[in-house]
This record gives C-alpha cells, sequence and structure tokens, in this order.
C-alpha cells in the first residue's frame, strides 16, 4: 500500500528476550535480533525492514499462546481492560541501523465466555501476541476504542514505517 517493492525473508529468530526489558526495550530488542539474524543476506543497495509486536498490560508480556486454553486465559485477562500494543521496527542496510518502538493503548469491553469460546474456536489466535488479531471479529465486537495506531495493533505501525523511509532515503 505505500509502493514499495518488496521481498519476505524468514528468519529462525527466537522471540525471546531478557526478563528485565519493559514492553518497548523488548520490542526493539526482538526487531534488532530478527535483523541482526537476516543481515548477511542483504546484497548492496537493498534495505531490510523487521519488526516484531508486543501486548503487554502492566508489567506482564503477553507472548503467542501455546495452545487454545492459554488463548482463552489471555482473552479473559485482557477482557474489560487496557493494555498496550507495542511494536519494534529496525530498518537496516549494509551500513546503518535505526530502530524505533511505537506503543498504542487498546481498550477491551467485558468478553463474555461465550465470545471467547467463539473467538478461540472460529480464528487463530495461536500465531498471534496477546492471542488476537484486532483485524479479526473480536477487534469488531471486543474492541471498545484504541489510542494510537490502529495498523500498530494488526502488527506494523505503517505510518512510522512510512517516516523512518522517508528519512533514510533522504539521507
Amino acid at each position: 500500500m505505500l509502493g514499495y517493492s518488496f521481498e519476505v525473508r524468514k528468519g529462525n529468530a527466537d522471540e525471546i528476550a531478557p526478563s528485565h526489558l519493559n514492553g518497548n526495550e523488548t520490542a526493539v530488542f526482538l526487531a534488532l535480533q530478527k535483523a541482526e539474524e537476516l543481515k548477511s543476506t542483504l546484497q548492496q543497495n537493498e534495505l531490510l525492514i523487521t519488526s516484531d509486536t508486543e501486548v503487554w498490560k502492566g508489567s506482564r508480556r503477553f507472548g503467542k499462546p501455546q495452545d487454545l486454553d492459554e488463548s482463552k486465559a489471555m482473552l479473559r485477562e485482557l477482557s474489560g481492560a487496557s493494555h498496550q500494543v507495542i511494536s519494534g521496527v529496525c530498518l537496516c542496510d549494509l551500513k546503518r541501523t535505526k530502530s524505533l518502538s511505537v506503543t498504542t493503548n487498546v481498550f477491551f469491553k467485558t468478553l463474555s465466555e461465550e465470545e471467547i469460546e467463539h473467538y478461540v474456536s472460529e480464528y487463530k489466535p495461536l500465531d498471534k501476541a496477546g492471542a488476537y488479531g484486532i483485524q479479526e471479529w473480536i477487534g469488531l465486537v471486543g474492541i471498545e476504542r484504541i489510542e494510537g495506531s490502529y495498523f500498530n495493533v494488526v502488527g506494523l505501525p505503517v505510518f512510522e514505517l512510512a517516516e523512518m523511509l522517508k528519512n533514510w532515503t533522504e539521507k
């Protein structure tokens, strides 16, 4: 949608961060870790974009759930409360690396047990931090409001990425 041609390169970086890092530090740490893993695949004049999106409620990190029971437990804990979705984005080429983090506050209504069961059984919560995708059914019926970037909650803060890309090419 931004008008750039790109190629997806998949790495195998784990999503483990030191436990003393806060949400912003964790998201940037993981985006940088992904960049370090893939940097050796870069050719001259190529730009690598890596990112990581995290869900945090207070000081607790909600990663990707291991199973459907953990998905339900996460959604119950996020229900009726606010949490933060934090993305770390990293741009690098063969000479330099830049990174940033973006935070969006998300406010869930109190979800019924039936809504949680429906979402977990009909959608794919296991590949999503916090066990949900705002662009799916639960975002339509469960999220009262957000403060910040919708695209950040989807998984990539596109506005901020566009600004980074513009500033990158201007230098």
